[in-house]
């Protein structure tokens, strides 16, 4: 009975340590692999993004400012990726922790083929942009909500209830993953659809790659 106690104890504190630890400041580089400290620069960096892309007066010109923190953060998003020695609970956090920067990741290289493409006019890649800024943030939100049970409501809650709700906001930001795919979807095809009537359908095809074509 105390060994099972004991595991259950050792599985809280991996999760707790993956979430409860988002709090530290994003750093420049990391020694070694630790999969706390690297959700933490992940979720700094797209809180970073958020703020960036929505407080923006230029989109466009402030978007270089966002790519660059975005630049700054994917080494610990691929660091993430990496870490494979994790227990079952532990390994549901990096993967919604991973969700998240996949959000960023969907949003920082679409967009910037959306400001090069000369089919949207500044005001509609300003709106695209700040329905990004949008989605971005209610992930980030989303993400917010497990680290309010680990740090406020843990004490309050079983590791079975712990889990179930860590099940669910997973469940929830995988659906909003696949929202901003849509989105970004949605308004490659509005300039394909305008790139046929001027018969200009090869150069969107190479801005965007010929993998979109099933989507228009």
């Amino acid at each position: 009975m105390n060994r099972v106690n004991q595991n259950r104890k050792s599985k809280l504190i991996l999760v707790a340590a993956m979430v409860a630890l988002c709090t530290l400041p994003v750093k420049a580089q990391f020694i070694t692999i630790d999969p706390a400290h690297i959700a933490a620069s992940i979720i700094n960096t797209a809180t970073q993004i958020v703020e960036t892309a929505a407080t923006a007066k230029n989109v466009i010109n402030n978007f270089q400012e966002t790519v660059k923190i975005y630049e700054q953060g994917k080494e610990y998003y691929d660091a993430l990726k990496s870490v494979n020695n994790l227990i079952q609970d532990a390994r549901k956090v990096q993967k919604t922790v991973l969700l998240v920067g996949e959000i960023s990741e969907i949003y920082v290289v679409n967009f910037q083929k959306i400001i090069d493409d000369k089919n949207f006019s500044e005001a509609e890649v300003t709106a695209i942009g700040n329905g990004y800024a949008i989605l971005l943030n209610e992930s980030t939100d989303l993400l917010a909500e497990v680290k309010e049970v680990i740090t406020k409501n843990g004490l309050s809650m079983n590791d079975a209830e712990r889990m179930a709700f860590i099940d669910m906001v997973y469940t929830k930001l995988k659906r909003h993953r696949d929202l901003v795919s849509y989105y970004t979807k949605k308004n490659i095809s509005v300039s394909y659809l305008r790139a046929k009537k001027t018969g200009d359908t090869q150069r969107v095809l190479a801005l965007y790659g010929n993998s979109n074509e099933r989507y228009w």
